[in-house]
């Protein structure tokens, strides 16, 4: 067997029946679905500013059966419209416009088994499993192709039994779509006939309409009690407009370069979204984070900015031997997903029938641009109470809304490069990227695999520093991506958050315990 480093990828001969082989290796979409055009969004992700991919670990809790995750890949991922079409250029209509054309899904193409140098692999597998998913970063893949990878890791880490790594180019979905996508591949670990279920992602359902209640007969004039409700909202929806158009004006003020971060530690400099990623991750206790959260009555996603905000902070003093009473401000992006998911039996039934069913896919993002700052505080409950203060400003706005609906406008009125101008000049002159995403709380099982983690990033946009913050079964997993000449030192970097919230934890442990 030819061993050529943990660089090295080979598509390893499979064991598969063979009188099964021919239907486990191809999957033939139906001729007679409609073409569909990729969404607006989708064709930023192709410019070469954004060329951006998504790449997910799952840490699986038992050795990876090969045939079983192949045979789950045909029934469920592999029949999905997006990972079983190509981008084509559609020549008849003027400006090429991209539609998603299906084509035949060879599963060799997909499910990669790389060659990995077992002594390696057996001397520090944590740092084998790390480089292997970071080395992806630095790799092209085939347009010619579905674009989607399912990398497979099988040998055991500190946190998992073996792993495997999806990497999806980011014009096939939004990460909440994708996320939302693969857990429709699982099961209920304690019922394996049931979907799992996800937290309420985007805006509610509205409800369904009920009979209206009997009128009763009007009042002679309204109550001092009736008119302050009428006046405060009033008011409410004036701050709404006001504040939606403060925040607007500074989006694009910082997309069009008027605005921006000054340089910084965390700032990356030009042509960063071509460098390769390194992703880090580590593990933090959600039952910390949500003892934070309901001793000073605010969001679990509050107290997760405010531990950034102390990491960050903890980080840059410590690098730069600034004075600890110095403050600097930056701004990070937060995509948002302002529409209503699609729910997991929706989903599975997409990928049964191997049609869209009426559901909206696609890249449906809207963008935040959220302050945060950098200081020292005697008192590290303030890194959560600046947090929470800017988060509540910022739910009294409707920017995500309003950058979410002018995407396509802007494209349709100026195209698609004045587009994608744009969206790069608002990721440039902001300092990270920051991302929170719940998934289930029991645990699932992916084709038979106990999944013990959830570990998702993306690479490819002009950001030196990306964070994700993924809920799943009682953990959070913290997942950072960075530019590694810019950040060779990432792991005490996680160190800084795990102490930022064992710190938190521990203040507010202290101050309930006190007025207790």
């Amino acid at each position: 067997m030819d061993r050529r480093g943990s660089g090295t990828v080979r598509k390893r001969a499979l064991a598969i029946d063979a009188t099964r082989a021919e239907t486990e290796s191809k999957v033939t979409s139906p001729e007679e679905e409609e073409e569909e055009p990729v969404s607006p969004t989708g064709r930023l992700f192709r410019e070469p500013h954004f060329s951006c991919y998504i790449v997910s670990v799952f840490g699986l809790g038992a050795p990876v059966d090969l045939p079983a995750v192949r045979a789950g890949l045909l029934a469920t991922l592999a029949r999905h419209p997006r990972f079983c079409s190509l981008q084509v250029l559609d020549e008849s209509e003027k400006g090429a416009r991209p539609k998603w054309v299906r084509t035949t899904v060879n599963l060799d193409d997909h499910v990669i088994v790389p060659d990995l140098d077992p002594t390696a692999t057996s001397a520090d597998p944590d740092r084998a499993l790390e480089d292997y998913v970071s080395s992806l970063s630095a790799r092209h893949m085939d347009h010619s192709r579905p674009l989607w990878e399912l990398h497979v890791l099988d040998f055991p880490t500190t946190d998992a039994s073996a792993a495997v790594a999806l990497r999806v180019h980011h014009s096939l979905g939004d990460g909440v779509s994708l996320l939302s996508l693969l857990i429709a591949c699982t099961r209920r670990a304690d019922d394996p006939a049931a979907l799992p279920e996800l937290p309420a992602i985007g805006p509610p359902v509205p409800a369904r309409r009920r009979p209206p209640p009997p009128r009763l007969p009007p009042r002679p004039r309204l109550s001092l009690g009736v008119l302050a409700i009428i006046a405060a909202w009033v008011v409410s929806l004036l701050a709404l407009a006001w504040r939606t158009a403060v925040d607007v004006v500074c989006f694009a003020a910082t997309a069009a370069s008027v605005l921006g971060d000054p340089p910084t530690l965390f700032k990356g400099a030009e042509g960063v979204e071509f460098r390769p990623k390194r992703f880090v991750n580590r593990t933090l206790g959600l039952d910390d984070v949500k003892y934070v959260k309901n001793a000073m009555n605010c969001t679990v996603n509050d107290v997760l900015l405010g531990v950034t905000s102390a990491a960050l902070s903890r980080y840059y003093f410590r690098k730069t031997g600034e004075s600890d009473r110095k403050n600097i401000k930056g701004s990070s992006t937060l995509l948002v997903n302002p529409r209503q998911t699609p729910s997991l039996h929706t989903l599975a039934s997409t990928m049964e029938s191997g049609k869209d069913n009426g559901a909206k896919w696609g890249n449906q993002l809207g963008y935040m641009i959220i302050p945060f700052h950098i200081g020292n505080h005697d008192d590290v409950l303030e890194y959560v109470r600046k947090a929470t203060k800017v988060a509540r400003r910022k739910k009294s706005s409707m920017e995500s809304v309003f950058t979410y609906w002018s995407a396509d406008m802007i494209m349709k009125i100026f195209g698609i490069k004045a587009a994608a101008s744009l969206c790069y000049g608002m990721m440039r002159n902001t300092t990270l990227s920051f991302s929170n995403m719940a998934g289930p709380s029991e645990q699932v099982v992916f084709y038979g695999h106990p999944i013990v983690y959830i570990a998702p990033s993306v690479y490819g946009h002009p950001h030196a520093l990306t964070m994700h913050y993924q809920n799943y079964m009682n953990i959070i997993k913290l997942v950072l991506a960075v530019d590694e000449a810019q950040f060779p030192d990432a792991h005490e970097l996680l160190d800084d958050f795990a102490e930022s919230l064992r710190l938190i934890r521990e203040a507010t442990s202290a101050k309930t315990t006190g007025h207790a």
